[in-house]
């Protein structure tokens, strides 16, 4: 259990972050002209082999350090309210540390997502130090197997070191669909979870050939258990997970391009992780008016989406500006082809 002075001093930040974060929310409200969540790749390797990922590869060297100030830099004149690592392993990049203070020196809340094999006592206490406002860990079933090592088996003892150390704001994702083998794993994943002080989302995960498929009528009773223990967290505004387990399209305004950035290790813009290929324009070139552009496209793979972090930083625009633009045909193509359906 924490000690009273870790508890007061946790209890600081968190008032510090929800200010943060409510202020995030009221300039989202006021102004569509900047990015309100970007990932970015730190780096490319990760130290696992997930089989439904790919997002990884397992010999890429680290983005070098000065290149990814700068490209954080650029976010920050871009105004964009959070900057995320993903990946591939972010804790893999040597000098996270320094681009964790880079991200906070803009004004923006610093978060990551991360498989949670790297952690210590040491290691948290850095990250506590660098001022990480949000970690992400995702859990994929109780014990590793084929599909997965990210196992609640092999990193409960991290977990117990977070809710013991970690000043910053920590969510346990759990997953159903795509092949894992026991979907009741979720429900011990977020009881768990939740018995740690953390928060508590799910999500569903694409298949082997990386298509979407409705859940089964028990993964969806799972699902539906495991999602209402999260009802306190933010991510309770799911309703499209919930067309997703049944297999019905959403009706949505993606604002990809604009609203949510996602940042690869080459430095390239694209609409997500699962949608790589276009813009496909450097950071360091893009604009407001790349912004605005965006902002006002209607994206081809919106309907069959299940990319949760564009949803949730579309939410504050659903009522306004209609999406009178199309995406390029080369665009259009490549979300025809590449409809990669998972949740982040």
């Amino acid at each position: 259990m924490p000690t009273l002075k870790t508890s007061l001093r946790r209890n600081l930040v968190a008032a510090n972050r929800r200010v943060r974060e409510y202020r995030m929310l009221a300039d989202g409200i006021r102004s569509t002209d900047h990015p309100v969540l970007a990932h970015i790749i730190p780096t490319r390797r990760c130290n696992l082999s997930c089989t439904y990922c790919n997002e990884y590869d397992d010999f890429s060297k680290p983005v070098p350090t000065e290149e990814m100030l700068r490209r954080i830099d650029h976010l920050g004149r871009l105004r964009t309210s959070i900057i995320s690592f993903s990946g591939g392993e972010p804790l893999l990049h040597p000098d996270l540390d320094d681009l964790i203070r880079r991200i906070r020196s803009h004004g923006a809340l610093a978060g990551m997502i991360t498989n949670g094999y790297l952690l210590n006592e040491k290691r948290i206490q850095r990250l506590n130090e660098a001022g990480l406002d949000h970690m992400q860990i995702s859990i994929d079933n109780v014990k590793p197997d084929d599909v997965s090592k990210k196992s609640l088996k092999t990193l409960d003892v991290r977990l117990q070191m977070l809710a013991e150390h970690a000043d910053f704001h920590v969510n346990i994702n759990s997953v159903v669909g795509g092949g894992i083998h026991d979907p009741h794993d979720a429900i011990a994943v977020a009881k768990r979870a939740v018995e740690l002080g953390f928060t508590s989302t799910v999500g569903i995960i694409h298949d082997g050939d990386g298509q979407l498929q409705p859940l089964s009528e028990a993964e969806q009773q799972i699902f539906l258990q495991v999602r209402d223990m999260g009802k306190k967290n933010y991510a309770r505004l799911n309703y499209f997970q919930d067309n997703i387990a049944h297999g019905v399209e959403n009706k949505w305004k993606c604002r990809a391009g604009a609203r949510y950035l996602y940042v690869c290790e080459e430095g390239l813009v694209h609409y997500c992780s699962q949608q790589r290929g276009y813009p496909a324009k450097p950071i360091a070139d893009y604009t407001v008016a790349d912004i605005k552009r965006e902002f006002l496209t209607e994206k081809g793979c919106a309907p069959r989406c299940t990319v949760a972090c564009v949803h949730y930083t579309s939410y504050m625009d659903f009522w306004r500006a209609p999406q009178t633009l199309q995406a390029p045909p080369a665009a259009q193509q490549k979300s025809s082809d590449l409809v990669q359906l998972q949740i982040r």
